[in-house]
């Protein structure tokens, strides 16, 4: 039997935890995670799974937090925090339409917050 690889097992994680969890889906009221449920449905937004294999392959890593949100310009935007192996850690802002990498901040391991 043929295993799918661990990265492909965490995107399916994360996109259950999203789609279980109202509490991901941060917006202004109470329909927005149905609301985000429907954009994908309607094939407005990508599925999580499909937008962290696209992540995967430009930063390789654990995905150890997502958000999904509706900007102010009515798109909708996946958060990602991605902790690469040394301990990098790096945030991606990512357009939930099409996965395109809108922007990204890395901290280094040994950069102290002060």
């Amino acid at each position: 039997m043929t295993r799918a690889p661990p990265s492909l097992w965490q995107a399916l994680a994360c996109a259950a935890w999203l789609l279980a969890s109202p509490a991901i889906a941060h917006a202004s009221d109470d329909h927005d995670h149905d609301r985000a449920r429907q954009a994908v449905e309607a094939g407005e937004i990508l599925p999580l799974a499909r937008v962290l294999e696209r992540v995967e392959q430009l930063h390789p890593g654990q995905v150890i937090d997502v958000e999904l949100e509706r900007e102010h310009d009515a798109r909708w935007i996946y958060k990602l925090k991605v902790l690469q192996r040394g301990g990098a850690l790096i945030r991606l802002k990512v357009d939930a339409r099409d996965g395109t990498v809108l922007g990204s901040r890395t901290r280094e391991k040994d950069k102290e917050r002060h």
